[in-house]
């Protein structure tokens, strides 16, 4: 075993068959696709963030494993919540036990619960929301227009959450990405926390929704940076889970095929899905990698992995690997 490389040399040791050996597979072609120079796209769907992916994927940024992100709008926000509100935390071992009187508990002491941990309201919603209220304020006072992921930049950039810090900032995400400025599409974000408070100031008349650009503003500027970003090879796809995050970055190439009628625009030249989707029955997340080829996503000799396990324990193992610990 190389003791430099301890996570690397077990992982090549024991995953040897089943869904680890397509976990070597996967990450052994994810490093082959950067080191020869190609891009990769990874989309974040669920609460990986509340999972603390930031600890390996802070490192995939700053090393540049990874050039564009795509997540939904409660990974944005709850890698911040994480970086400033993590001592008030509860976590829940028992939650599969809990019956409803205690649910509602929970919610009476201002802790939504993700799976087994709850998010304190107060030290991490309401302590971003006062915060993101001053950049929208302001932008909408010079009469600006931003992405949800640039004003979460700006709001870093700023200072103003470096009093709250609760964890290593090296192990914050959007901090690394905020720092290489890196590209990110958040494909529905008003369905978040800071999505939903951003509403109810629309609805007060506080705010305006055109100082927040659309998905389909997204879906441009996605449409762009493929253009000028996939060569003649095209781009990685590393997908964690499914849903909106996944589904909705993936149909950019089809429609500068089909609708936008551009040729010579490169498939996406590498695939992996993480997923625990129950396999076909009409559900998007869980179709099988072949059946993007008959949507134009995929090419035929496109190298593909479907790894059917729990992402919150695959995607750092494969991170891991990458990133050579």
């Amino acid at each position: 075993m190389d003791s430099s490389k301890p996570i690397t040399s077990f992982i090549e040791k024991h995953y040897l068959h089943f869904n680890s050996a397509t976990l070597v597979d996967a990450a052994k072609a994810y490093k082959a696709h950067i080191e020869s120079g190609k891009k990769m796209m990874i989309t974040l769907a669920g609460a990986m963030s509340t999972a603390e992916l930031g600890i390996s994927l802070a490192e995939m940024i700053r090393q540049d494993k990874v050039q564009i992100i795509s997540c939904t709008g409660a990974n944005l926000e709850e890698d911040l919540m994480n970086l400033v509100a993590h001592n008030h935390y509860k976590r829940v071992p028992h939650y599969r036990d809990l019956t409803p009187q205690q649910e509602w508990e929970l919610l009476q002491n201002g802790l939504n619960r993700v799976t087994d941990t709850c998010i304190p309201e107060e030290e991490a919603f309401r302590r971003l929301q006062s915060h993101l209220f001053d950049v929208w304020k302001e932008a909408q006072d010079k009469g600006e227009r931003y992405f949800p992921h640039e004003y979460m930049y700006k709001m870093l950039k700023s200072g103003v959450l470096e009093q709250y810090y609760q964890i290593d900032p090296k192990n914050s995400w959007m901090i690394a990405a905020a720092e290489k400025n890196l590209p990110i599409v958040v494909p529905g974000w008003e369905d978040s926390t800071m999505g939903n408070i951003f509403a109810s100031y629309c609805i007060t008349g506080e705010l305006k929704p055109s100082i927040v650009k659309s998905g389909i503003e997204y879906m441009m500027f996605l449409a762009d940076w493929y253009t000028n970003n996939a060569g003649t090879e095209g781009i990685g796809f590393f997908q964690i889970g499914g849903g909106i995050a996944g589904d909705f970055p993936i149909c950019v190439v089809p429609m500068l095929h089909q609708d936008l009628e551009r040729t010579g625009v490169p498939f996406w030249s590498y695939f992996c899905q993480i997923s625990d989707s129950t396999t076909s029955y009409g559900s998007y997340s869980g179709a099988v990698p072949n059946e993007k080829i008959t949507w134009g996503k995929l090419n035929i000799d496109t190298p593909k992995f479907i790894i059917e396990s729990d992402a919150t324990i695959v995607a750092p193992l494969i991170f891991a690997y990458v990133l050579g610990w």
